[in-house]
């Protein structure tokens, strides 16, 4: 019977681990370019609604706020229906939204779509949990973060190749409010289409899918065999939320990748107004930001397999206090930064802890509770974005995204003593060390 693989073999979809590996980092990238399409586009925007400043910050906060919920949602619903259908589900109710935003006609229909946009932010949870399920505990961090970093630079990609793109629509002749509209109907599309590929090339575990193994009376990770209590949907979700990991994690993750989000959401606008670059400028800026999550991420979970390839555990947990606590200092630099070259740089610095941060918190999940992976991978997936609307509705309420900044590096650097409390206890770090060597 089939297993969890137990190495990576990048050039490789001849294995059912691999082709969820490839099609999973691609779905996510697909959402995260469609999540964050309009953000780059959004000086524009502002100019054709007449838009204020509390209004852009509704609609960034609206961006993140139902991905709380759907993260919680489909956690679960991967324990229960598998990642397989679950996914190809989200694509497809996903693209309604990103198309539907093309057509918005005032504030309140823009800010309408955009909320439903950002369902599309609870792929990663379906991405994390697909990987999770496929490898084995001495790469599962390495893979986990890997498909998370490369689907995450489809928001680094948006911020760049949106403006790109609208402003090749206005070369075909067409004027500057309709060039934008027809950009966001792009990724609409790449999400139906991918939909499709999903649904048709990937499986839900290394042996099969779910249905059929449950029909089996076959026991597998993330659910239950046929004639037990399912242990997905509501089981799932009650065991992940009484463990107090899963809300420290919720915690750290709401402090790398929140930031992440809020980061993506305010870059272009902040590098257009604060110094006065051009659209296109701002939006290059911004997508280097994006673009980090190529490599820092997926470095940030292999970093913490080879730390804890001695077996023990709680490496994990050490590295990811230290990225942490990086992570703030950069923002702060970030923050205080006086000129446009300056902020890029510092930019850079900070990105780099925080994607990897985002990385070792995801190669920490695997092993929170094996009985609800998708419980725990939601929750804390929750987090990140309660993280990113929490931040906005600070800078909504300070109105100065400088002081912001300033004060969310302080936080993030605080909320590093959380990663510390999130450490195992001695037979949880023997147990996994036992399980890594039998896994060879």
């Amino acid at each position: 019977m089939a297993t969890k693989a137990t190495s990576i073999k990048l050039f490789s979809i001849s294995t059912p681990q691999m082709r969820a590996f490839h099609l999973t980092w691609m779905a996510f990238f697909v959402c995260f370019f469609a999540w964050f399409a309009c953000a780059p586009l959004m000086p524009v925007i502002k100019g054709e609604f007449g838009l204020s400043v509390a209004q852009i910050a509704n609609i960034n906060i609206a961006a993140v706020a139902i991905t709380i919920l759907v993260r919680l949602v489909v956690g679960p619903l991967c324990d229960h229906f598998g990642p397989r259908k679950t996914y190809t589900g989200l694509l497809l109710l996903g693209s309604i939204p990103v198309i539907g935003v093309a057509f918005a006609q005032s504030y309140e229909s823009f800010l309408f779509f955009r909320l439903g946009i950002g369902a599309a932010g609870a792929s990663f949870v379906i991405t994390q949990y697909h990987t999770s399920v496929m490898f084995g505990p001495k790469v599962v961090g390495t893979a986990n973060a890997a498909a998370a970093g490369w689907g995450n630079a489809g928001g680094g990609v948006a911020q760049a190749m949106m403006p790109l793109l609208m402003t090749a629509m206005v070369m075909l002749g067409v004027s500057e409010g309709f060039g934008w509209r027809a950009a966001l109907i792009v990724p609409g599309v790449l999400m139906i289409v991918m939909a499709g590929v999903y649904y048709r090339y990937t499986q839900d575990c290394p042996q099969g899918n779910f249905s059929e193994l449950r029909a089996a009376g076959v026991a597998i990770d993330g659910g239950a065999k046929r004639g037990d209590s399912p242990r997905g949907g509501w089981e799932s979700f009650k065991l992940a939320s009484a463990n107090y990991r899963v809300w420290l994690l919720f915690i750290t993750y709401g402090a790398c990748f929140g930031i992440e989000i809020f980061i993506h959401n305010i870059a272009a606008i902040y590098y257009v107004d604060h110094f006065k670059l051009t659209l296109a400028q701002a939006g290059m800026a911004a997508g280097s930001f994006g673009l980090l999550a190529l490599f820092a991420r997926a470095l940030g979970g292999w970093v913490s397999d080879k730390f804890a390839a001695t077996g023990n555990l709680n490496n994990r947990v050490t590295l990811l206090f230290v990225l942490m606590l990086g992570e703030g200092a950069g923002l702060l630099m970030f923050a205080n930064a006086g000129t446009a070259a300056l902020a890029i740089g510092a930019m850079l610095v900070f990105g780099l802890f925080t994607h990897m941060a985002c990385g070792a918190t995801y190669a920490i999940v695997p092993f929170v509770d094996k009985r609800a992976l998708g419980g725990v991978a939601g929750i804390i997936g929750a987090g990140g974005n309660v993280g990113a609307v929490a931040a906005g509705f600070l800078m909504k309420g300070l109105g100065n995204t400088q002081q912001t900044l300033s004060i969310l590096g302080v936080v993030v650097a605080a909320s590093a003593l959380c990663a510390l409390a999130a450490r195992f206890s001695s037979s949880a770090v023997e147990e996994t060390a036992i399980a890594a060597k039998l896994a060879v």
